[in-house]
């Protein structure tokens, strides 16, 4: 699938059915992370956030809810959530609004709306975000994408996009990376092959990842019984 290609109405049965699923899988990953990766933030009562290719925000509300129930003392959430998709961002930006009445965070965004065609576009938003900005740079199914309509010239786009926002990240800093499990035709090789194969180009450490190439969710929601996600994710920091 190519999301940000996407009308309202495929958005709104979006967030029907996918939402849940991202959802899901960003409380379990970032839950397990705070678990065993207590101190990762100690003394911040802050947090600043920059979300690629945000979609409808399942993965930032996902975020959101295991901040609020295991690091109490992060007390403001600055968000920055990028897509290229208008009415996905419209309908994340009403779902936070409606989020934020109901958690106890202090919460801040700004929505940048962009596509990326190519390494052009992709070095105008790495020259608008300063050095050093960000705690934690996320993006959920979203460089698949990239993949499929191929972008960086037969470049791995898993590695140039690592590198591009590794500068960005603060010290202590985190870059969480998920995506589809699945063989891409375009680039003839599984995604998580292909992204183990980009994070080895960048100069970072993992940190926490699922075991092997894949991991299965389940998850029930209005819309659906036992919903099956299937992904792959790694939590990195720069070296």
């Amino acid at each position: 699938m190519t999301v940000i290609d996407w009308d309202k109405k495929d958005v709104l049965n979006y967030l029907g059915t996918y939402f849940p699923r991202s959802y899901a899988e960003s409380y379990c990953i970032f839950k397990e992370f705070f678990r065993t990766h207590v101190g990762i933030f100690t003394g911040k009562d802050n947090l600043s956030i920059f979300d690629f290719g945000c979609g409808t925000g399942g993965e930032i509300i996902g975020f959101l809810t295991a901040i609020a129930e295991s690091l109490p003392e992060i007390n403001n959430i600055h968000i920055v959530a990028m897509d290229g998709n208008y009415h996905s961002l419209r309908l994340f930006e009403r779902v936070l609004a409606e989020y934020s009445k109901r958690v106890n965070l202090s919460i801040k965004h700004r929505v940048l709306p962009l596509t990326i065609d190519d390494f052009y576009d992709l070095d105008i938003m790495y020259r608008v975000l300063s050095s050093g900005s960000f705690d934690i740079f996320m993006s959920f199914k979203a460089i698949c994408e990239f993949v499929t309509k191929d972008r960086f010239e037969k470049q791995n786009a898993y590695a140039h996009i690592t590198n591009t926002f590794l500068p960005r990240i603060k010290e202590n800093g985190i870059m969480v990376l998920v995506d589809v499990s699945t063989y891409n035709n375009v680039s003839q090789e599984w995604l998580p092959r292909m992204m183990d194969a980009g994070i080895a180009q960048a100069k970072c450490s993992t940190l926490l990842k699922n075991d092997g190439y894949n991991q299965v969710f389940t998850i029930t929601h209005q819309k659906r019984q036992k919903d099956i996600s299937k992904i792959a994710w790694r939590i990195i920091q720069k070296q």
